[in-house]
């Protein structure tokens, strides 16, 4: 398959980063960017058969942030 999924990576509300594919059924999370990127390829692998395995990932860093006026 040449195709890529994107995952949208959000800072959890109790500490760590979730991530959620868009259009997918797939959803982990991680203590830091970097396990949470092992998360997703994790889940990807797990979620997809060898022949219908994209061949790239995309991530999607949402970062909230606040600053006063």
């Amino acid at each position: 398959m040449d195709k890529e999924i994107i995952f949208l990576i959000e800072e959890s509300a109790e500490g760590g980063y979730e991530a959620k594919a868009l259009g997918y059924s797939i959803y982990t999370e991680g203590e830091t960017l970097e396990k949470v990127r092992e998360a997703v390829k994790d889940a990807v692998r797990c979620h997809f058969g060898k022949e219908a395995m994209p061949s790239m990932i995309r991530f999607h860093l949402v970062k909230d942030e606040l600053m006063p006026v």
